[in-house]
């Protein structure tokens, strides 16, 4: 039988784990942004700021009051191991996809019942696309997200459809009307569906298996990002999925 000594340093571990995951959407943030995140009380979490901050998990600015990620983290992703991760072999060729449209190249993988973007290479233009690698999206809406749900097997797609999360504003009958069209285009496209303001084309990303692996995107602001920009992109995107697949066994 487990201790209640036991119990707890799990419980601490877990909350512990819970503060580094506020910081996938956040650069920095403050004890009370943190409490409110974690649902727990300042004095609990500020214990917790200590020890991770002590272990040089997290920095704390002393003017701003606001913590950040520390060195400790960066230590850690540096020995991630790169052999197979498409973040870091297709990185040159997002690059190149990026030079050439001029917008926000990102990718995004699903995973089970939401999105997950794992690279992106961010457009040069002053008003851009933005979003954190490692930002957790839904699949109901937008235009990678369809791509992965249109390519996903019959079972993972009815598993999409039947989530208690599902937004009542999104018909089901109307988004697997979207899903065969996208099949039929080899793309996607979504304009305003998650993000005011915010358009994307998505084609999916095939390895030399025929395994769809991933999600390629081309995201900016609508007003530059129209419907017929969105289809001028949409084979230059398709070309260079064809170039990254190539390069993925």
């Amino acid at each position: 039988m487990e201790t209640t000594d036991a119990k707890m340093t799990v419980r601490a571990v877990d909350r512990a784990l819970d503060i580094l995951l506020c910081f996938i959407d956040e650069q920095e943030l403050t004890l009370t942004e943190i409490a409110q995140r974690v649902s727990l009380n300042k004095s609990t979490v500020y214990r917790l700021l200590g020890s991770l901050e002590g272990r040089g998990f997290l920095t704390r600015d002393t003017v701003t009051e606001k913590y950040h990620l520390g060195f400790r983290v960066w230590q850690l992703s540096a020995n991630y191991p790169q052999q197979g991760d498409i973040g870091t072999v297709l990185l040159p060729e997002m690059t190149r996809l990026r030079d050439e449209i001029g917008e926000t190249i990102s990718l995004y993988v699903r995973n089970e019942q939401e999105r997950v973007r794992i690279q992106a290479v961010e457009s040069r233009e002053t008003i851009r696309r933005v979003a954190p690698i490692g930002a957790h999206m839904p699949l109901a809406v937008g235009a990678s997200s369809k791509v992965l749900v249109a390519y996903a097997p019959p079972d993972a797609q009815l598993r999409v459809l039947n989530d208690p999360a599902w937004p009542k504003a999104v018909d089901k009958g109307s988004y697997m009307d979207q899903l065969q069209e996208i099949r039929r285009n080899g793309y996607a496209t979504s304009s305003e569906e998650r993000e005011e303001g915010a358009a994307a084309v998505s084609v999916p990303l095939f390895n030399v298996r025929g395994e769809m692996v991933a999600a390629l995107s081309v995201s900016g602001p609508s007003n530059r990002l129209t419907s017929e920009k969105m289809k001028q992109n949409a084979p230059l995107v398709m070309e260079a999925a064809q170039r990254m697949g190539n390069m993925l066994q």
